[in-house]
């Protein structure tokens, strides 16, 4: 097992190596979502979330649908519907536990992505999962509610660096294992 030789523990030491500009970086943070977050939420078909179990356990599940399958219904409140997946659960499962959460959404062919952290809760309301049919027209059995603590689009050098929407950057799929294969 690696054992690093020059490990940071402290925050003081954190903010010595990401030097002057590193608290500039708060001053970009909000407590809604304003009207640009909101039109990028609206415009992502994709979303990450991030939850911690009460034991610590954390769990990034990815969600995604049609542009504005994020409900923005103030600019405190988002709703995320449940999808078909593979029927774990693990968010609501930590969100009964433990309910901060982290959002990251992403728009195709934007480097930047919006992120979004606060507290969230398992909804059955049928009139906001009614609002969430899918192309098929079933409206989802839950939805995630989320009350926003703090917004703010986060610079897009990730997304730069990565090539994410560069394919000639992209490196060969050739031998990666499919789903099933490791199933």
């Amino acid at each position: 097992m690696y054992q690093p030789k020059m490990a940071v523990t402290t925050a003081a030491e954190v903010k010595a190596i990401l030097g002057a500009d590193f608290p500039s970086q708060v001053q970009k943070i909000l407590d809604h979502i304003d009207p640009h977050c909101r039109a990028w939420i609206e415009r992502s078909p994709f979303v990450v979330i991030s939850s911690v179990n009460a034991a610590g356990e954390m769990d990034v599940s990815p969600k995604g649908d049609p542009p504005g399958f994020v409900k923005v219904l103030d600019a405190h409140t988002l709703a995320i519907p449940d999808r078909i997946g593979n029927h774990r659960g693990d968010t609501f499962m930590n969100v009964l536990e433990n309910p901060n959460v982290g959002l990251m959404f992403v728009v195709p062919k934007r480097r930047e992505v919006v992120r979004v952290s606060g507290t969230a809760q398992v909804v059955r309301d049928p009139e906001l999962l009614d609002t969430m049919a899918a192309a098929n027209g079933r409206a989802p059995d839950l939805a995630l509610l989320v009350r926003v603590r703090e917004a703010f689009f986060h610079c897009g050098k990730s997304m730069i660096r990565s090539g994410l929407w560069e394919p000639e950057r992209w490196a060969s799929i050739d031998g990666l294992p499919s789903y099933g294969q490791a199933l």
